[in-house]
């Protein structure tokens, strides 16, 4: 994937889920001019194994590490809906969340989580995260009949979206270069201090070089890559 896209919402299971795996791809596309926005879905409160700490704890820590994040990488827009860390929903009001933001923000590219995994070794938020965004830019955000309340009570018009990317998923076809930005995502993996304390920064470079190799190891030009799956819209 060469090209760049315009205007990016990624939409994030928890505060930390993006920078793991389409964090270098993001620094890229900011440097190159694209503008980026956030929706986090939930606030991360319950996603550890370490005694001693609780949920407000940990939502208030994961907080400060996602502005962390977004300050490194030059992201303004930030809009936390706050879910219960655990508690996703495929509900008519999470839909209706997603669909404000996609109307608000109007993006060529949406990036959020593969909910169709085989390995099922995989967060549900992230399950939930991926089919409601999926859901939400088609048709929800393109009709102006789904959610009619917010164009004729908001002003925001229907949005067509004309690509997702799914991370995390079994099948890619897009590969991003991000050879020029590896630095900068070991930089973002670091700041979740609160899922990755127990190693050592050179263990946390290890594992993200280790990652990109492999994402790239499906393209011989590349030599570290994030991978996506693409499903993209007629916006015409």
């Amino acid at each position: 994937m060469a090209e760049t896209p315009e205007r990016v919402l990624v939409v994030i299971p928890h505060p930390g889920s993006a920078e793991i795996w389409c964090g270098g791809t993001l620094a890229r596309w900011i440097q190159e001019g694209a503008e980026v926005h956030y929706v986090v879905c939930t606030d991360g409160g319950r996603g550890t194994d370490l005694p001693g700490i609780t949920s407000e704890e940990l939502a208030a820590a994961r907080a400060r590490e996602l502005m962390d994040v977004t300050r490194i990488l030059g992201v303004d827009d930030v809009v936390m809906l706050n879910h219960p860390d655990g508690e996703l929903e495929d509900t008519s009001e999470f839909r209706k969340e997603l669909v404000r933001e996609i109307r608000r923000i109007r993006p060529d590219t949406v990036i959020v989580s593969e909910p169709y995994r085989m390995d099922l070794t995989w967060h549900r938020d992230h399950r939930i995260a991926g089919q409601v965004a999926l859901d939400a830019v088609f048709p929800y955000a393109r009709d102006h009949l789904h959610f009619g309340d917010l164009w004729s009570n908001e002003g925001l018009e229907p949005h067509k979206t004309g690509t997702v990317l799914f991370w995390g998923t079994e099948r890619p076809n897009v590969f991003v270069d991000i050879s020029s930005t590896l630095d900068r995502k070991i930089e973002l993996v670091r700041t979740r201090r609160s899922q990755m304390g127990g190693y050592s920064e050179d263990e946390v470079s290890s594992f993200v070089q280790d990652q990109a190799r492999e994402a790239a190891s499906e393209e011989d030009s590349l030599e570290y890559a994030e991978a996506f799956r693409r499903v993209t819209f007629r916006t015409t």
